[in-house]
This record gives C-alpha cells, sequence and structure tokens, in this order.
C-alpha cells in the first residue's frame, strides 16, 4: 500500500533528451543517497513524425532525513543534471497546491470542485473564488471560501479588462497561487496575462470545437444530430481554446435526447475532466511536451 505524503516525500520530474542511461542515473543517485522508491513512470517521445525526441520522468521517493529539502536535492542532481541536460524539479508532497477559481455564470465545475476539496477527494487549498459576477458568492462563502466579485459589465474596454486582470494578479501574488483554475469563466484572458499564467492555469470547454461556436452549443449540436458529446481540459495560453490538451471525455447520445438533456450530459462531463485534470496537475502528473502533454496517471 502506498505511504501516506509526508514532510520527507517527494515527486521529481524530468525532460531532456531521449538518451541511453538516464533511468539509471536518477534511479542510481536516490539509491546512494538512500531514498525509497515508491513508484516511477517514465515515457520516450521519439517514435512518429511528430516525435519531440524528448524523454519524460516522474518519481515519487522518500528521502532521508538528511535529504529532506529541495535544495539539498538538486546539488544531489547537479551532475546528472548537467550531463543529459535535464529540466529537472522536485516537488515535496507536503507543500499543497494553492488553487484561484474563476467562475461566471455557470457554476457546475465550481460547485464540484468545491465538494471533492470539502470532502477530502482533491488534496489542495483554495485561495479563493473570482468571478465577473455575484451569481456563485453564496455557494463559495457556504464552503468558508474568500469570494472576490471583480465585475466587467457588457461593453467593457480593453482598458477595463487589464484593470480587471491586474486586481487578479495582485490576488494570485498574495495569495501564492499555484494553479488558475477557470473553471467555466467565460471571459477571454489577455495575452500577456496568459503568459503569465504559463503552465499553471487550466480551462474547460465542451468538445464540439472548431464546430458548433458561440452561443448555446448543444442547441447547435442537437440540432446537427450530434452522438457523441464530451469535454476537453487544457493549460491556457493567448491562443483561445487551443493550449496543452491534459484531459478528454465523452457521452454517448442518441435521436431521443433534448437539447437540454444533450447540455446537462455535457456538464456532467465537463465536471469529471476538469477534476481530473486538476487533481493530475496538482499531483505532477502532468509535463508539457511543446503543444502537447504527458500524463503519467
Amino acid at each position: 500500500m502506498p505511504a501516506m505524503p509526508g514532510n520527507h516525500e517527494y515527486v521529481l520530474t524530468l525532460s531532456c533528451a531521449d538518451t541511453p542511461g538516464i533511468v539509471h542515473a536518477v534511479s542510481g543517485l536516490l539509491f546512494q543517497a538512500g531514498c525509497n522508491i515508491i513508484d516511477s513512470q517514465q515515457f520516450g517521445d521519439v517514435d512518429g513524425d511528430d516525435a519531440t525526441g524528448l524523454f519524460f520522468m516522474r518519481v515519487h521517493f522518500r528521502a532521508p532525513e538528511q535529504l529532506a529539502d529541495v535544495a539539498t536535492l538538486e546539488r544531489l542532481f547537479g551532475h546528472a543534471k548537467q550531463q543529459h541536460r535535464m529540466t529537472l524539479d522536485f516537488h515535496p508532497l507536503a507543500a499543497r497546491a494553492r488553487l484561484l477559481l474563476m467562475v461566471s455564470q455557470h457554476g457546475h465545475c465550481l460547485n464540484d470542485l468545491l465538494y471533492r476539496w470539502a470532502s477530502g477527494q482533491l488534496a489542495v487549498d483554495i485561495a479563493g473564488v473570482v468571478s465577473n459576477h455575484d451569481t456563485h458568492r453564496g455557494m463559495a462563502e457556504s464552503h468558508r471560501v474568500p469570494f472576490h466579485h471583480l465585475p466587467l459589465p457588457p461593453g467593457s474596454g480593453a482598458e477595463a479588462k487589464r484593470a480587471q486582470e491586474a486586481q487578479v494578479a495582485a490576488l494570485i501574488e498574495r495569495e501564492r497561487v499555484s494553479l488558475v483554475v477557470l473553471a467555466r469563466y467565460m471571459q477571454i484572458l489577455s495575452g500577456e496575462f496568459c503568459a503569465r499564467l504559463a503552465g499553471r492555469a487550466i480551462n474547460i470547454h465542451h468538445s464540439f470545437l472548431p464546430s458548433f461556436k458561440g452561443a448555446r452549443p448543444y442547441a447547435q449540436a442537437h440540432a446537427r444530430g450530434v452522438k457523441l458529446i464530451g469535454a476537453t481540459a487544457h493549460y491556457v495560453t493567448a491562443d483561445l481554446d487551443e493550449g496543452p490538451i491534459i484531459e478528454q471525455d465523452v457521452a454517448r447520445v442518441d435521436h431521443s435526447v433534448s437539447a437540454d438533456e444533450m447540455a446537462a450530459a455535457g456538464r456532467d462531463v465537463e465536471c469529471l475532466v476538469l477534476a481530473r485534470a486538476v487533481r493530475w496537475h496538482t499531483e505532477h502528473r502532468v509535463l508539457l511536451n511543446g503543444h502537447k502533454t504527458v500524463v503519467f496517471r
């Protein structure tokens, strides 16, 4: 049975050019230092026309007392990091991710994440909820989570959006937020703000794109007799809804399902997909691979 996370448990994530000897070097260093490897996974992206030639690895291990800090572990791996030109990070499992949830008027994903957090299914800290509407204040406050209403009235110009994003950025800094979750936040983020949050902001949307854009996508899909509906969770980039995909899922429907029933099924899938993406990110299971991701489940 896996050990419960403690002060001396870490996850090591790394990527580098795929060359022989990497697994041996990593496991050998950990063994020689007296660490106990609890779980290890690796992947080499060397096949196919779009292969990057990179190697990815995630190692969950327990360190002895004398190695139980990130700086010491980084020194231990200094030579191997330089030799293999690794991008390498140590994540102490005792340090829980701090999340900022952002939502507009559709609250199903927010409600799901708050429930999973409150019931202990999602091992994170939620620093607050930000919304451009006041609709879900009660939901947040019922969980004793701070709610920040930062309105953007219809027709707000670029200056108003920049000012609102500056308020969100200040909140992220003040609350030491490590992950921003767009839980059906229906505002387009500026390129500058997306760059600030690169690799630490996740969005969710229906998987009809690029078809059925705009308002009432489920009604459009229903009118076309769609048989599969789904959702996509991805990292936020300046390219709208085109960031590296973390997770996707689908539900099957048929001719007997109404547009409203289809939308309800879509909301369920969105909740599941977003929750998985958030959990995998906060467990350090997702590594960026260019425009793709490697997800160690």
